[in-house]
């Protein structure tokens, strides 16, 4: 708190600051600093506001050992002066009574005489003061439940009785009827408890939360699987990171380990470890810790107890050992409260909860499926399983198949190598005495060729050259020019594609490629004793440069060149029976074909090669083959044929290693045909899984581009709570936390988490995201137009908030950056709509707010017709003037909006064939009837108005349109 308060006028208005605030540390100790700055006043009113926030801010802060403390105060306080609380200081007092009673259940410390004697004292208030006493029984049942002892006749004695204006909320009663018919064993009667909760018609701020977290397994066992992933999704949202809530949390961990997702449980509690430390309720503790133990043993029994685990503060924890710790505080917890209630409810609940088997195998909660092995290192390739490479193989073995392979093409070779290369990095490596296998120079030459092939395949092409050269080196120093040409000509090539500091334009990076392929020429002139598939390999070269020139410049002029060099590619490698460089000289001439904008050329090409392939291999070219062919297809808007041969291509990918028939590029190009042919869930399976392979390679911006776009496909599809929980996952990366992702494409998925957030009903959320993204795209000042954007959306739901002053705030920020990047429709429609809030909110008190936003709207609209502008939607001026009508209408200015009304109706002219323009006109004609004949009491004339545009439009065919000024006709009817 900044300054404290100087009247009490401050103090309040700094208590409903402090209100607006989440539970946790700063609400807290600015609580306490407002009681201190309330004492001063030596007026008891305010200090009671004050403790009241004070005694909220510790229930919900997960400190039950203060709350009581307060409250004495304040019982103190009503015993003195019982006439300085009004009705409502009164019942807000009494209603916590039951907060108490909660507090003292979380402390074992605490005796069980003094429970039972604090329930004592409540029902005799509850009497003398006239209250009903179903809220202490209510207490009563809830202290029976918690020992575990005598719960049916407690439960009978509540359940029975009316409920009175201090009973706790239905939504929380309803959880307490549910949770005895769980405890009884009666899963299905529960859940039909819970209905109404459940299904969002009851709620407070503990609910749903609370009901979901107890919900989610009963679900499971009665076989609603869906309904239970949908609700973990929503209610884990509503607990994270909620020191209150923490044993919800740790209900939703003993989900995930039941479910099959240990991964997403292990990520849940990462993004929860504040929980260790920070919640001081040992009962929360209790239920935190044992969610939390379940989740781990899971992930020993399943063997990775090695795996990193997020726990206690102070010192990094792996499975196995944050379960011993974990195990050892819930079990002497279990212990403590056992011992005060003088029962083994704890202990038993707590062995039940950890005895339960998984109820599935998978359940798919989450568009981001993880397993256990994506949170440890990665592992070396593992080989396919038609050449699957043996553990043991003799060394001068594995070293001459690796060479086999290699000059094959073939992708197990990489397997190979990666065993190679942990062999000789062993301090006892002793190298093959064997001429066959030759030096251990050469060894580590190939080692370094194919490191520098897969820096390659990552586009780190400054590693890929410089590796590629060393390599070239040790070739020439064991005495291999051919293998040193090749390598040497991969280095040129690699460096060629080196992007400048500032990037290139196409004419230099063409100018770079055709150097590389004059060098690349040289060396093949140069090399002597060439094998035949070191000469195709530099064929390939040559031919490869001229495709990328061509690909950088897409002149027409390098289209021949490359043909050529394909050519002799093809002649040679048909002649020395290569079919890997034969398939991909056709592959080349293909996208060759492609380039030039030839696709039916292109795809020619591609079907002479398939049915060689298909034949007589090699078949692990067949699913880049396929690819290229659907890719080719998407191209001729043949989306059907693209998705077959897309679908085979991914099938076929699935024989070999990981990278060889690039399965990322064929779920994404998958995910486009879907999009094509309308099947949107399916797109959205492909482009997560695209995604998620991107992000293994390490590929992290493209993988979070893609995801991205899946964020935005399921927010089209509605489902909004998969959009958050994947947006969620993915802003909790390390490196996003870390700031090390690029910024913008972090404040994209933050722009459509808000979204989201929006849809799903949380403005509150929403609001938050949005602000925070306004104040850092203000620091764009290379993208005014995207800034323009934000502050219009968080204007818009600042206003819905009722916060006008800061909703113009933001609204000006819009405007000034639509000064530098015309936003004209957009900023239009933010102020309008700014407009209509403020008057249907505020009334008249708000009419001078909204016309002045109306105003900067008329001179958006006037800078659009000056610059020409038409919008997509709505004509600007007509919109403008419908607002004007709208506004006034609802500050009750009924002439003034009728005249606005008209001006609307004359600007957009008499309805057309158009769907869209028939159904403005006819909303501008339904309020101009509904302001005259309803407002203004002038039916007669409302009704000529509605009648003659009811016949205009049902002559048009736009019944529909039409539907809304009949049914306003016939009340003005029948009102006369």
């Amino acid at each position: 708190m900044p300054t404290a308060p100087q009247t009490t006028d401050e103090l309040y208005q700094a208590l409903q600051e402090n209100d607006r605030l989440p539970y946790g540390r700063i609400r807290t100790v600015t609580a306490e600093e407002l009681v201190d700055a309330a004492e001063r006043f030596d007026e008891p009113v305010p200090l009671i506001h004050a403790l009241l926030e004070l005694q909220e801010a510790y229930t919900y802060g997960s400190e039950p050992r203060k709350s009581p403390v307060v409250f004495a105060r304040l019982l103190a306080l009503f015993d003195e002066q019982p006439d300085i609380f009004d009705a409502r200081l009164r019942h807000t007092l009494f209603w916590r009574f039951k907060w108490v009673a909660n507090a003292l259940r979380q402390l074992p410390e605490m005796p069980l005489a003094s429970l039972r004697q604090w329930l004592t004292e409540m029902g005799e208030r509850y009497e003398k003061e006239g209250f009903g006493l179903q809220p202490y029984y209510g207490q009563a049942y809830q202290l029976a439940a918690h020992l575990g002892k005598d719960t049916t006749p407690a439960y009978e004695l509540w359940a029975g009785r009316t409920r009175t204006p201090l009973s706790d909320c239905e939504a929380c009663e309803i959880c307490e009827r549910a949770l005895y018919h769980l405890v009884a064993g009666d899963d299905e009667r529960a859940l039909r408890a819970w209905e109404p909760v459940l299904a969002g018609t009851e709620s407070c701020k503990e609910e749903p939360a609370r009901s979901v977290s107890y919900a989610l397994l009963p679900l499971l066992r009665t076989g609603r699987t869906d309904e239970a992933r949908r609700l973990h999704l929503a209610g884990y949202r509503s607990c994270r990171r909620n020191t209150s809530m923490s044993g919800e949390v740790g209900r939703h961990l003993e989900f995930c380990a039941l479910t099959g997702n240990e991964a997403r449980g292990l990520e849940l509690l990462a993004e929860n470890r504040s929980l260790f430390d920070e919640v001081d309720s040992p009962l929360s503790q209790f239920d935190f810790l044992t969610g939390v133990e379940v989740l781990l043993q899971r992930v020993e029994v399943l063997g990775r107890g090695d795996l990193p685990a997020a726990g206690f503060a102070g010192r990094a924890w792996t499975v196995s050992g944050l379960r011993a710790e974990v195990r050892d505080r819930a079990d002497d917890l279990a212990a403590r409260f056992d011992a005060r209630n003088e029962t083994t409810a704890h202990t038993d609940r707590r062995a039940a909860r950890l005895e339960r088997a998984p109820l599935l195998d998978a359940l798919e909660l989450t568009l981001r499926t993880r397993s256990l092995d994506d949170r440890a290192p990665a592992a070396p390739v593992a080989p396919s399983a038609r050449t699957a490479v043996e553990p043991e193989k003799a060394l001068p073995e594995l070293i001459l198949q690796a060479r086999a392979l290699d000059e094959q093409g073939h992708p197990d070779a990489q397997a190979c190598w990666a065993q190679l290369r942990i062999r000789v990095a062993t301090p006892d490596y002793a190298h093959p005495d064997d001429p066959s296998v030759g030096s251990l120079v050469r060894l580590r030459a190939d080692l370094l060729d194919d490191e520098a092939s897969r820096a390659g395949e990552k586009d780190a092409f400054e590693d890929c050259a410089a590796l590629h050269e060393e390599a070239a080196g040790l070739y020439d120093h064991g005495g291999l020019p051919g293998q040193a040409a090749v390598a040497r000509a991969c280095a040129v090539l690699a460096a060629a594609e080196i992007p400048g500091e500032d990037g290139e334009g196409p004419e230099r990076r063409a100018a770079a490629l055709t150097a590389a392929h004059a060098s690349i020429v040289g060396l093949h002139e140069d090399a002597a004793a060439l094998a035949p598939y070191q000469e195709a390999r530099l064929l390939r070269l040559r031919a490869t440069a001229l495709g990328l020139r061509l690909q950088a410049s897409g002149s027409q002029d390098h289209v021949a060149p490359v043909f050529a060099e394909l050519e002799l590619l093809h002649t040679f490698a048909a002649r020395h029976g290569i079919r890997g460089q034969v398939s991909g000289a056709r592959m080349l001439g293909a996208t060759t074909h492609a380039l030039s904008g030839d696709l039916p050329a292109a795809i020619t090409e591609v079907d002479t090669l398939l049915p060689g392939l298909r034949e007589e291999g090699p078949a692990w070219h067949l699913p880049r083959v396929l690819g290229l062919r659907g890719r080719l297809l998407l191209g001729l808007q043949d989306a059907e044929a693209a998705h077959a041969s897309l679908s085979e291509g991914l099938r076929l990918a699935a024989d070999w290693p990981a990278g060889t028939g690039d399965a990322t590029r064929l779920h994404s190009d998958l995910a486009e045909a879907c999009m094509h042919l309308g099947r949107l869930e399916e797109a959205l399976r492909h482009l997560t899984r695209s995604a998620e392979l991107d992000l293994r390679d390490g590929n992290r911006t493209d993988a979070f581009c893609t995801y991205s776009n899946a964020a935005q496909l399921s927010l089209d599809l509605g489902r909004v709570e998969d959009c958050i929980a994947l947006l969620d996952s993915l802003l909790g990366e390390p490196d996003v936390v870390a700031g090390e992702l690029d910024d913008r494409l972090v404040a994209q998925l933050r722009l459509t988490r808000a979204r989201a957030l929006r849809a799903g009903e949380d403005v509150k959320a929403a609001t938050v995201e949005l602000v925070e993204l306004a104040a850092l795209s203000a620091t764009w000042d290379d993208d005014p137009g995207s800034h323009a954007m934000i502050a219009a959306e968080a204007a818009v739901l600042l206003g819905e908030s009722g916060a006008f002053d800061r909703a113009g705030e933001a609204a000006d920020q819009a405007l000034a950056a639509h000064a530098r990047a015309p936003r004209y429709e957009l900023i239009s429609n933010c102020l309008r709509e700014i407009a209509r809030l403020q008057a249907q909110q505020q009334g008249r008190d708000g009419l001078a707010g909204a016309l002045a936003r109306l105003a900067d709207a008329g001179r958006i609209a006037e800078e659009a017709q000056a610059a020409g502008y038409e919008a997509h939607g709505r004509s600007l001026e007509t919109a403008l003037a419908y607002e004007h009508g709208r506004v006034h209408a609802y500050a009750g200015e009924y002439e003034d909006a009728l005249i606005a009304l008209d001006k609307a109706l004359a600007l957009l002219g008499e309805p057309g064939a158009e769907e869209e323009r028939a159904a403005e006109w006819a909303e501008c004609v339904r309020l101009a009837g509904a302001v005259e004949g309803i407002y203004l009491e002038r039916p007669a004339p409302a009704l000529l108005r509605l009648d003659a545009a009811i016949s205009r439009l049902s002559a048009l065919g736009h019944t529909e349109e039409a539907e809304p000024l009949t049914a306003l006709a016939a009340r003005l009817r029948d009102e006369e």
